[in-house]
């Protein structure tokens, strides 16, 4: 195994993904915007047997169990360089997960139109610069899982952007799907249904589970958008 990538890594599900692919002996790459998020994280990752290192490409100590790398998801060379700074670190990806979002509340009219812009970027474009970055090499060696959080199932009128987002990043995956999956990639979104929050229904080690679960799956058993209503969902 290669390891996972998981950007946008901040507490929550990021860290929930990102613990459960080190539980299971992966080496993990770490990507937020900011140094002490990620550090943080890393941290916390310690603890389940990792060893982490900090930097943002380059210089880590040989056998480094956790990466972790800093980049903006809208500046589309400093996530191409964290991508890179990980596959050097740990080998091409066997998983890459896009746990990015820009998660406010607006209504029709109240944001901005680069307001919309900002969030379109983060929460679609950075994932499809992330996937085109990694699933061809992923495709070439005929196996892979890119995997993007999604949420909204349906529009809420007072989430519209992200409302907006979301239906992106599922025609996206949808895309990457039909382009990548011929050739061995598995393609999928998590939507999530629901407030975020430890000993909940939307506990992040109950969702993180199904990230786990669609990497493993049997290509004949592929999902592509696995919906999380409740830690009572399969």
């Amino acid at each position: 195994m290669s390891g996972a990538v998981v950007i946008g890594a901040g507490p929550g599900i990021g860290q929930a993904v990102a613990r459960r692919f080190a539980r299971a002996g992966m080496p993990v790459a770490l990507v937020a915007r900011t140094r002490r998020t990620v550090d943080e994280v890393a941290r916390a990752l310690d603890a389940t047997g990792g060893s982490p290192e900090t930097g943002t490409g380059t210089g880590a100590e040989p056998g480094a169990r956790v990466a972790a790398l800093t980049a903006d998801v809208t500046d589309e060379a400093a996530l191409r360089a964290a991508l890179d700074a990980a596959a050097d670190r740990f080998g091409p990806p066997d998983v890459v997960v896009y746990n990015a979002a820009i998660v406010r509340p607006d209504r029709v009219g109240e944001l901005s139109a680069r307001g919309h812009l900002d969030a379109w970027a983060v929460n679609v474009v950075g994932a499809h610069t992330t996937a085109a970055h990694v699933a061809p090499a992923m495709a070439r060696r005929g196996s892979g899982t890119f995997l993007v959080t999604s949420g909204m199932p349906r529009p809420v009128p007072r989430y519209v952007s992200l409302s907006l987002g979301k239906a992106g990043v599922r025609a996206l995956v949808s895309l990457l799907d039909q382009e990548y999956g011929p050739a061995g990639v598995h393609v999928a979104a998590i939507t999530v249904d629901g407030p975020v929050a430890p000993g909940t229904a939307f506990d992040p080690d109950a969702i993180a589970e199904h990230y786990w679960r669609l990497h493993a799956q049997p290509r004949a058993e592929w999902e592509h958008d696995v919906l999380f209503s409740g830690r009572t969902d399969g």
